[in-house]
């Protein structure tokens, strides 16, 4: 998908750790995990839905933390505990009544990979792995859990701008 595209991306959907995080999570002696997310990556996604982008999250870790901070948000369609992620992300789209092609994926590891050649646009945050920067349309120069996110946002929304020009 060229640039110019991208003002027809209905629905951005992300991995978690590695992406809105910095993939580390905290686990305390008594069990209690928690995770960093960056506020102005939060502003991003309300930005995004704001613009009428529906926006996804499917994470193959389940995590209370994850799930707060997108009702936080607005996110609608959070999934975690996921094994099969383009499964899931066609059930989602499913309901929007939408295309794969009209969707972006940001992922930072391995198991994204059957989701980044399922959509119609592939990102992969600065600190993924090397295979998924040889193969997405578009690698962010932020780190996940540094801005990688706000950086997705604002490359989808700048085309709307312009379009709107």
């Amino acid at each position: 998908m060229s640039e110019q595209d991208l003002r027809n991306i209905r629905l951005v959907a992300f991995d978690v750790d590695g992406v809105f995080t910095d993939g580390r999570f905290y686990l305390s002696n008594e069990g209690i995990e928690s995770k960093a997310f960056h506020t102005q990556d939060g502003y991003g996604i309300r930005q995004l839905l704001n613009a009428g982008v529906a926006v996804a999250v499917i994470s193959g870790r389940k995590s209370l933390a994850v799930e707060k901070r997108m009702s936080e948000l607005g996110v609608e369609h959070v999934v975690q505990g996921c094994r099969d992620k383009v499964a899931a992300f066609d059930k989602i789209i499913a309901t929007l009544d939408i295309s794969a092609d009209e969707c972006a994926y940001v992922g930072d590891d391995m198991p994204d990979i059957p989701l980044l050649d399922h959509v119609g646009y592939s990102v992969a945050v600065a600190n993924a792995v090397p295979a998924l920067h040889q193969r997405c349309d578009y690698s962010t120069s932020a780190a996940g859990g540094f801005g990688a996110v706000r950086e997705v946002c604002e490359r989808i929304l700048a085309t709307r701008s312009e379009q709107a020009r």
